[in-house]
């Protein structure tokens, strides 16, 4: 695609004060030799999510703290959407977790919403994730990567955050071992996520 704008620094902050979310894209980044710091560190404040869309989001976080720290900046906006809650709790799937960050609550939440709307399996569901890239002059790229898959309950394994010990990824499915996401050791994970496919568009328009 043309028109892009290539990452040419040493330095890139990534826009989340979620630990987890900070970790696999520090995974992800590993083998570019960036130099990375997080926007807590920086001291930099979350800003308020008040778009519609994933990429809205994303965008909204990569330029506050890109223009915060003066530096380019990553954001991450991503979450679970689930087909018989048409969609929900999609982008508002942190918020679902409460101020404490509870995940486990929020899978009970999702969970007792989907039992109560009588869904049959399979629970079919998704995982969005949106990068987006931006500069301090306002400049900003953004990719979008999809994981399909299906919700299962009780949830299971202790590996990833948020929802991903009950959601089955569509290639677990195909291969017959079911396994959740919190269930797959990270590097199993980075193969086939929602993130790491919108990862692999922003390398290669961006970093490649």
């Amino acid at each position: 695609m043309t028109g892009r704008r290539r990452f040419s620094g040493d330095t890139l902050v990534i826009a989340s004060h979620n630990p987890g979310k900070l970790r696999e894209i520090a995974d992800l980044l590993a083998p570019y030799k960036v130099h990375i710091v997080s926007a807590g560190e920086l001291g930099l404040p979350e800003p308020e999510e008040t778009g519609d869309t994933f990429t809205a989001n994303a965008e909204l976080k990569a330029l506050a703290s890109a223009r915060g720290a003066n530096l380019p900046a990553l954001a991450d906006d991503s979450g679970l959407a689930v087909d018989a809650l048409d969609g929900v709790p999609g982008i508002y799937s942190a918020r679902w977790a409460g101020a404490k960050k509870d995940f486990n609550h929020a899978m009970e939440k999702v969970w007792r919403a989907v039992e109560d709307k009588g869904a049959e399996p399979p629970i079919r569901a998704r995982f969005v994730s949106v990068l987006s890239l931006a500069w301090p002059d306002g400049h900003v790229e953004s990719f979008e990567g999809i994981v399909e898959g299906r919700l299962t309950w009780p949830p299971r394994g202790g590996y990833g955050f948020g929802y991903d010990p009950m959601f089955i990824p569509e290639e677990e499915v195909m291969n017959g071992r079911l396994r959740t996401f919190g269930e797959l050791l990270p590097e199993e994970k980075h193969a086939i996520s929602h993130r790491a496919r919108a990862f692999k568009l922003l390398i290669d328009a961006c970093f490649g």
